[in-house]
């Protein structure tokens, strides 16, 4: 788990990589700047080639985010989840 206010501490650096897993108009409205927009649905097919990267996933509230964190760890990569999503970055 990563919490909100040590998010930017990641953005911008080679090792990490913050996915925004909502829908792509949620993610043009509003997002952690840094972050790249992967929708839940498609996360699967599309993380493959950061397989060596640290995964940092979020999504509105913190609970999709933390299953899709869950999933992708029993697959091998090494993701976390922002605690509160988008909406405790922003608050």
């Amino acid at each position: 788990l990563v919490s909100a206010k040590e998010v930017d501490r990641y953005s911008f650096q080679n090792e990490y990589v913050i996915i925004d897993i909502r829908s792509p108009r949620e993610f043009r409205e509003k997002h952690i700047k840094g972050a790249v927009c992967i929708p839940y649905e498609r996360l699967d097919q599309q993380v493959k080639l950061l397989k060596n990267r640290t995964l940092i996933l979020y999504c509105d509230r913190g609970g999709l985010s933390m299953k899709a964190a869950r999933e992708l760890i029993e697959l091998g990569y090494d993701a976390k989840s922002v605690v509160g999503g988008i909406e405790a970055y922003f608050h």
